[in-house]
């Protein structure tokens, strides 16, 4: 259940690791910043509250650094001005890496010259080449005149929403080129929280194929159930966000767009939490775990950890 035969692909953005086999390292937690209705908003055209956008930056460094889950920020904004404020402010305020998350693909497209023109490609994924762009091939070559280095590619079909339709979406994405660049990892579109499943079955199933990093945004699955909060409480919401998170960076996940910074006080120690089950239970099914220093069971769990190592924990 969780050892793919394919060989696992392993990338690096700027330092940070993503891909390998289930257990090897920690899925990379992707927040959001600058979203509509983020508190630390005052508008749309670069005014913000520098302060306290950079004690979450620090508070998710800290969460990173004691959990050893990785960790990186998709700004949203709606223009390239926008954008390159939110850029600035974020390249002086930390050494992680970053994305740019704007739907308009025009828009996106300038935003990611600015990153170009600023020579921080390495710094920086681009999300994303999806199956509603009009030219795949176009983009492609742009971004690699660019000299865009990593990517993330959109698996979805209207007319197919099961795993399998999914899979053929990213193939079709593959045959116009989507997959020549050094680092790509595929998102295979959660849609609510019940079909995260079938994001996650299509995670399995391209992990099989292509060995590729696979995940999702499922705080889109747990966000956009406004209701829980109503039908249970909030912190009913708050405790199934955390469960949706953990459970699904069990599943075959090597990362996840986990919804608004100012939630990585909860989603981080549930991701963290989530891994060092996913830990013991490759132990069981493999009979070893993965000499990774950053693995969450390693840093909260070491002398349990060399107990199990030296056949202690079984007697």
């Amino acid at each position: 259940m969780f050892k793919f035969a394919k060989e696992q692909k392993v990338y690096s953005i700027a330092g940070t690791a993503i891909g390998g086999q289930p257990g090897d390292r920690p899925p990379l937690l992707i927040a959001s910043m600058f979203h509509n209705k983020d508190k630390i908003m005052q508008d749309r055209k670069g005014n913000f509250d520098r302060r306290r956008a950079s004690e979450l930056i620090k508070q998710q460094e800290s969460l990173s650094a004691s959990t050893g889950v990785p960790g990186m920020v998709a700004m949203v904004a709606n223009t390239p001005e926008e954008a390159k404020i939110y850029i600035d402010f974020f390249l002086e305020t930390t050494n992680m890496p970053f994305g740019i998350d704007m739907w308009v693909a025009e828009q996106r497209a300038k935003a990611t010259e600015y990153v170009s023109k600023l020579g921080v490609q390495d710094k920086f994924l681009y999300n994303s080449i999806t199956p509603w762009d009009k030219d795949v091939k176009g983009q492609v070559q742009k971004l690699k005149d660019l000299g865009i280095k990593h990517v993330v590619v959109q698996a979805f079909d209207d007319k197919d929403q099961s795993p399998a339709g999914r899979v053929s979406s990213l193939e079709r994405l593959l045959e116009q080129g989507a997959g020549d660049f050094d680092t790509v990892i595929v998102d295979t579109s959660v849609m609510n929280l019940p079909s995260t499943s079938f994001s996650l079955v299509a995670n399995r199933l391209i992990k099989e194929k292509y060995g590729l990093p696979c995940g999702g945004a499922y705080s889109n699955g747990t966000h956009m159930w406004k209701e829980a909060k109503t039908l249970w409480s909030l912190d009913a919401f708050k405790a199934m966000d955390a469960v949706a998170q953990g459970m699904s960076s069990v599943l075959w996940s090597d990362y996840s767009f986990y919804g608004p910074i100012v939630t990585a006080s909860r989603i981080f120690p549930a991701v963290a939490t989530a891994h060092i089950l996913l830990s013991t239970l490759v132990y069981s099914e493999q009979g070893k775990i993965p000499d990774n220093a950053q693995l969450p069971i390693r840093k909260c769990f070491s002398d349990f950890l060399t107990k199990l190592e030296s056949g202690g924990a079984r007697k």
